[in-house]
């Protein structure tokens, strides 16, 4: 099983737009994929239209090791290829048992061993803060994808994830490479990018190798119908919109055993 971690230290830098669209992509070419939902917000299980009930387990019981793997895990309707590992508010409580179960980084990483063999991709959407949940999510990650807006705030998110992330491999607490850095809400007026997207870009560059840097996530409400609709672009007539997920589906690929 792969997995990739979509993190980025700010609010509003398109996370769990890329992890469901990409999420979806994926388990619709055939992978079957395991979705986290790692943000105390939850924003990606209530888009994926899981309504817990009182009791049932979340990831906070999951990391907790309360309950089974299996037992965390729920399917989506109408893909087989795409099960979810849902949060609720309950999972900010779950920070200072993973600062003192010394263990934090690398806790996910284990938790997750059971479920190897089942899944072909774990997509993982990330907290917006440095918290110990970040910090566990990425010692789990293969790979991080890092969304940031095409502004002065994304670059900045940007430069705070890479941070993290070398201080992290300079301890040997994850072994992940960035697989991306996907620029979100690029701003073109017509066929001229505005001068505020084109410098945010080109920040982005001397950051990471240039060729790290993904097509750029447009801004558009179509990605907000298709999240809003549980669609997809592509069903909704816009496929040229998912061109960044589909050159991410190439390199994720190239990495996974074919798919059976």
């Amino acid at each position: 099983m792969l997995t990739i971690a979509i993190a980025s230290l700010s609010g509003g830098q398109g996370k769990t737009t890329a992890s469901l669209m990409l999420g979806r992509l994926l388990s619709r070419q055939g992978y079957p994929t395991l979705m986290i939902d790692a943000d105390p917000q939850h924003n990606l299980t209530t888009y994926m239209d899981i309504e817990l009930q009182a009791n049932q387990p979340t990831l906070l019981e999951f990391l907790k090791k309360s309950v089974s793997a299996e037992d965390s895990i729920y399917p989506t309707a109408g893909n087989e290829n795409l099960f979810l590992i849902p949060a609720d508010d309950q999972l900010d409580t779950v920070q200072d048992y993973l600062s003192n179960s010394g263990v934090g980084a690398t806790l996910l990483k284990r938790r997750l061993e059971p479920v190897t063999d089942a899944f072909k991709v774990c997509i993982i959407d990330a907290p917006p803060q440095r918290s110990q949940i970040c910090l566990t999510v990425i010692g789990a990650a293969d790979a991080l994808i890092i969304p940031a807006e095409a502004s002065v705030k994304g670059y900045g998110s940007l430069v705070r994830t890479l941070d993290l992330l070398r201080t992290l491999q300079d301890v040997g607490a994850t072994n992940a490479q960035v697989m991306g850095v996907l620029p979100f809400r690029d701003r073109w007026i017509g066929n001229t990018q505005t001068q505020e997207s084109r410098a945010s870009v080109n920040g982005m560059r001397e950051e990471v190798d240039a060729a790290l840097i993904l097509p750029s996530i447009r801004e558009s409400e179509r990605y907000k119908q298709a999240i809003n609709r549980r669609s997809t672009l592509s069903d909704m007539g816009y496929g040229e919109l998912e061109y960044p997920f589909e050159v991410l589906i190439d390199k994720i690929s190239k990495l996974v055993k074919p798919r059976t």
